[in-house]
């Protein structure tokens, strides 16, 4: 399996010919799913999924499939007739020849006051956990997390607690986009196997950037 890192938390999996895409937002590339046999999205905010990108993809690829919560299944539903699948936690599926595990509910909290939506994250062949906006500990060996490194809801201290918990082969940045250039050697130093207890090998992918898995 190949995988593509595209900006933010947008990734691109590739195996036996086919391409699976998670979370193609209004962050990342306005390509980002097109050429997708498969895409999944974790929740409905637009770092997450943009409806305009999402239905050109859908459009490009007769063939194409969307897995995603209700909340963004309920948006695009009716323009793609049994292309669209609702999903929760505890679901499997094969998608484009890859097998999924949907892990989680909700969104991490950013502010008491703001309510939690549901979030959901993908465990890709047994492989590859992309946990959205959560840090969803999915219960069993992960070989390499997609972990996110920035965002408003959380702090570095909660994502070197989340690799420890989760104690994945290999670290991968997402949701990165927020994090500038400056502050990206002291994360890498943070999260690296020389930061405070990880032990994990860490990896910062450039947007376009692959590596096998």
């Amino acid at each position: 399996m190949k995988l593509t890192k595209k900006s933010h938390a947008c990734v691109r999996l590739e195996k036996d010919g086919r391409t699976l895409v998670i979370d193609p937002g209004a962050f990342s590339e306005e390509d980002a799913a097109v050429g997708a046999d498969a895409i999944l999205i974790t929740h409905e905010h637009p770092d997450h999924f943009h409806e305009d990108r999402l239905r050109a993809a859908l459009d490009v690829n007769p063939a194409a499939e969307l897995w995603t919560l209700r909340s963004v299944a309920e948006q695009v539903s009716a323009a793609f007739p049994g292309r669209v699948h609702t999903v929760g936690e505890g679901d499997t599926f094969t998608a484009a020849g890859f097998e999924v595990e949907v892990h989680g509910q909700l969104h991490a909290v950013i502010h008491p006051d703001i309510a939690r939506i549901t979030n959901v994250g993908y465990l890709v062949d047994g492989s590859v956990f992309h946990p959205g906006d959560a840090l969803t500990v999915p219960g069993r060996p992960v070989d390499t997390l997609m972990v996110p490194v920035m965002a408003p809801w959380n702090k570095v201290s909660e994502v070197i607690d989340y690799l420890r918990e989760v104690g994945p082969r290999r670290a991968i940045d997402i949701h990165d986009a927020l994090l500038t250039d400056l502050a990206r050697p002291v994360y890498d130093r943070m999260l690296g196997p020389d930061g405070p207890g990880v032990g994990t090998d860490h990896t910062r992918l450039a947007p376009g950037e692959t590596v096998a898995l």
